[in-house]
């Protein structure tokens, strides 16, 4: 009896182990897929990942370059209308630089006027009528042969207004 103990003992265990190194397999395996589907998982996650943050990145470029557009436009606007300022700044010095000639003109022509140098004949507007006694009537301060700039008063410069400028 002894011998068969044996006998049925290890032909019992043999079909346990076989079986026990199948569903150990089994489980093995069961535990690979398990791990290659979870990985097909979170590589295919990562890739979405990797795609939304790329279409994010492209959608950030294409933001970028409408911007950059914008501004391209802006910087052009602004140096035309810098370029016509510009422009009309020289007109506007040429004119200043031409009334700034003429007021020069004005005042020399004002100063010689009013200097008493006897150029008419006579050292003061009063003594016309002394040295032209022959006409036997009396001149006014005020008329022209008296000063023909009677309009100016005294030695008071000329000056320009923002209103004398023509267009």
């Amino acid at each position: 009896m002894a011998t068969s103990r044996t006998g049925s003992s290890s032909s019992s265990t043999t079909p346990r182990s076989s079986s026990s190194v199948e569903e150990f397999q089994q489980v093995l395996n069961e535990r690979k897929r398990k791990r290659m589907a979870s990985n097909r998982e979170a590589a295919c996650r990562s890739r979405m990942r990797k795609q939304k943050q790329l279409d994010d990145l492209m959608g950030q470029v294409s933001q970028l370059a409408h911007e950059n557009n914008q501004i391209l436009v802006n910087i052009n606007i602004t140096t035309q209308i810098y370029l016509n300022i510009e422009a009309e700044n020289a007109v506007l010095r040429a004119q200043m630089a031409e009334l700034s000639t003429r007021l020069q003109s004005l005042n020399e022509i004002n100063d010689f006027i009013n200097s008493n140098n006897g150029v008419f004949g006579y050292d003061h507007p009063n003594n016309y009528e002394a040295a032209h006694d022959h006409h036997h009537h009396q001149v006014n301060d005020d008329t022209f042969m008296n000063n023909p700039w009677g309009c100016f008063y005294g030695n008071q410069p000329l000056i320009a207004s923002a209103d004398m400028i023509m267009y």
